[in-house]
This record gives structure tokens, sequence and C-alpha cells, in this order.
């Protein structure tokens, strides 16, 4: 089923519409009778490890020093 509601009801019950939606529900906010929004849940994340040696290349670059104290800390050393 395809709910609708104006904006007024929308900014009044804003709560509520998104408990329904946080259950599953697509919500269309209309304004002067013409969908200008949608309010859905979110697509879920997809998580993909990292490949092995996918920072190699070009793009990325690492100082030979990368791992020396910084200067501004050598008297605390």
């Amino acid at each position: 089923m395809i709910k609708e509601v104006g904006t007024f009801e929308a900014k009044t019950h804003l709560s509520r519409l998104l408990d329904e939606v946080a259950g599953g529900e697509t919500i269309y906010i209309t304004k002067h009778g013409k969908r200008v929004a949608e309010l859905r849940p979110p697509a879920p994340r997809q998580h993909t490890k990292a490949k092995f040696g996918s920072a190699k290349g070009p793009g990325f670059y690492m100082a030979p020093d990368f791992d020396e104290p910084l200067k501004e800390f050598k008297e605390y050393m």
C-alpha cells in the first residue's frame, strides 16, 4: 500500500512517520497534490574487505620517514 501525506501532516507527525518507515514502509510527501519527497528505509550497507595489495599503485605514496618522530616532539623523547 502506498501512503501519501501532505507537508503539514509530515511536519506535525514526523516521529510517527519515521517509526513507520523504520518498520519498512515507504511514505511519499506531497505538496499541493504532487509528490515532492520520499521517506524510505536506507539500503543495507555492504561491507567489503580491502583486497591485499590495494594500496599499491600510482595513487598511493608513503614517505620513507613516515614513522619518524615529529621534530616538535624531539624534546620530549
